[in-house]
């Protein structure tokens, strides 16, 4: 009798253990998690001045119908940071495009991408400039003049020329942009440094 009871103890002491243990032993439901392929902004969809770019290998080229033989091409720079851009938990990317029309000029754009649950979305653009020299792009996460907290906020680094420079002249002078991305309408809208809201 007192083996029997001993040896029905025993059996609960480990069918409990295993359940601490291993919760998930007998839920016939599991699935394994379903992972995302890596993010490669070199083969992405955005939108550069609202118009859809589609990279492939960090490149883009389309014909302008205005203008026969013309043709509009986009690159991936880089310059490349990732972070928590919309807070949901997912890593999102920030980097920078270049854009020709054939000319001389060379704009420079700020694009983000959002890793969404139904993959990754594309964020209109924020200009820079032509011909500028970008330096960096941060995430500035710090506290304002006021005490409240910034979030989300992008700083990116570049130099432009002085004003009265000729664009043969190499860009000298330091710019910084603060820049925010509305993860409901993906656009950039500048913020002050010291901003409350």
């Amino acid at each position: 009798m007192n083996k029997t009871i001993l040896g029905v103890i025993i059996s609960v002491v480990v069918i409990l253990a295993l359940f601490m243990f291993f919760p998930n032993l007998w839920n016939k439901d599991q699935r394994p998690p379903v992972s995302q392929p890596s993010f490669d902004g070199k083969n992405s969809t955005l939108k550069v001045e609202n118009a859809p770019v589609t990279l492939v290998n960090g490149f883009a080229e389309v014909e302008i119908a205005s203008i026969p033989g013309a043709k509009i091409t986009t690159r991936y720079f880089g310059n490349e940071i990732k972070h928590d851009l919309d807070n949901d938990g997912r890593e999102d990317m920030v980097f920078l495009v270049t854009q020709d029309g054939g000319g001389s000029g060379t704009f420079f754009y700020v694009v983000a991408v959002l890793n969404t649950v139904n993959g990754y979305v594309g964020s209109n653009s924020y200009p820079l400039g032509d011909r500028i020299a970008p330096q960096s792009i941060n995430i500035d996460e710090g506290k304002t003049t006021m005490g409240t907290m910034r979030d989300n906020v992008i700083v990116v680094n570049y130099a432009v020329r002085k004003p009265n420079d000729p664009m043969t002249a190499s860009p000298s002078v330091g710019k910084s942009v603060w820049i925010k991305l509305d993860p409901k309408t993906l656009e950039f809208a500048e913020v002050a440094q010291d901003f409350e809201g």
